[in-house]
């Protein structure tokens, strides 16, 4: 696999891992069949991407951006779909996430 390649794989496990963070949320503790299922698929998904994308880069930087990419869209949605607080703080937040994963995409392998 071409490290191009991994980083993107690496991206849409990011985008899975936030699948399954708001599919714990619409699953409400795992009462709601539907949610529930789809949010284990997601995470399965996820974790096996995160796997494959581990073949070529580095756990740590890999790990970081997964983890990353996934709370930066989690909290993005969460402003969308669950009305929550839009803080400039919050927001000035989320960007310096995004600028951690820019420099960990750019100084990794």
């Amino acid at each position: 696999m071409k490290i191009g390649t991994a980083w993107i794989i690496l991206f849409i496990a990011g985008l899975f891992e936030t699948g399954w963070a708001l599919g714990l949320k619409y699953s409400d503790g795992f009462t709601r069949l539907w949610p529930s299922v789809i949010t284990v698929i997601s995470m399965a998904i996820s974790v096996w991407l995160l796997s494959q994308s581990l073949k070529v880069l580095p756990v740590g930087s890999a790990y970081a951006v997964w983890t990353g990419v996934g709370a930066t869209f989690t909290a993005i949605l969460g402003i969308f779909l669950f009305n929550e607080s839009k803080d400039v703080l919050k927001i000035l937040f989320i960007l310096m996430i995004v600028g951690g994963l820019v420099g960990l995409r750019f100084l990794g392998k």
